[in-house]
């Protein structure tokens, strides 16, 4: 993989005996169901999978979350609960997406997705520059609430998840806390333990000091998902997205073949 900020390549082993586990994260996994890839990996995984059901101008080329509950169904019913955890993410408060809206959304998704999950986590938006340019650019203005609101919020979807027997967690916003709801940790190790029924040996790293995650490598690359979704950190150029999802070769090691250095390292994993 290319490293975003300095370009040096990284050689990456995906070798079995240099992998714990996989966390995967998608608002789409029917390339792998059609394929069979989760049947073939030798290694306990989870697969993050993001339903927001927010309207097109937010969400511009995402699969219905009709499409995307039916996936959560197939994945927990192949694999079991433990592998499936829904991520409702970031929350957008915006005039399409006003509290209301949001409340009587989750409550709606929480009732189709049950009993697949048993955890969903979800976080706000932050307003990052390449987001706020992109909502400028389309015209949505963000609405700037108070932090006892966002909390009265997560209350009300705490207590929503709860009748369905689903946990609600917080992503990285240990200023957004509130009793009871607990912080997440994406990267799970005690969820992949009970995925594969062993023990894994994993120290707490997180990418950000708010993380809760253990030690992984992120393997992606900015400005490549053609999704368009308007509060993505990881898009800037959205037609640079589509251009660089278009040529992507899926027999190169690379997920597009533009960044090029003379520099490389090797990094022999334990967990992903």
């Amino acid at each position: 993989m290319v490293n975003p900020y300095n370009q040096k390549i990284t050689h990456i082993s995906l070798q079995p005996y240099d992998v714990q586990g996989f966390v995967f994260w998608s608002r789409n996994y029917q390339p792998f169901m059609d394929r069979n890839i989760l049947e073939d990996i030798k290694r306990p995984f989870t697969c993050q999978m993001s339903v927001m059901n927010y309207p097109r101008q937010l969400d511009k080329a995402t699969i219905a979350a009709s499409k995307a509950i039916e996936q959560i169904h197939h994945l927990a019913a192949r694999f079991g609960p433990r592998c499936v955890v829904w991520r409702y993410d970031p929350i957008v408060l915006s005039p399409l997406t006003p509290i209301k809206w949001h409340v009587e959304n989750f409550a709606m998704l929480a009732a189709a997705i049950a009993p697949s999950v048993d955890e969903v986590i979800v976080s706000f938006m932050q307003l990052y520059r390449k987001t706020a340019k992109n909502f400028k650019t389309a015209g949505i203005e963000e609405i700037d609430v108070s932090v006892q609101t966002q909390q009265n919020l997560l209350l009300q979807l705490h207590e929503i998840a709860s009748t369905h027997g689903i946990k609600l967690t917080l992503c990285a916003q240990p200023e957004l806390l509130i009793t009871p709801i607990e912080a997440s940790a994406c990267i799970d190790v005690k969820r992949l333990e009970d995925f594969g029924g062993t023990a894994l040996i994993v120290d707490r790293k997180p990418h950000r000091r708010e993380c809760g995650c253990a030690s992984s490598k992120d393997i992606g690359a900015y400005d490549s998902c053609p999704h368009g979704c308007l509060y993505c950190y990881a898009v800037e150029n959205h037609s640079l997205a589509k251009n660089r999802f278009q040529r992507h070769d899926p027999h190169s090691p690379f997920l597009f073949e533009e960044a090029v250095t003379t520099e490389e390292t090797t990094d022999q994993l334990s967990f992903f």
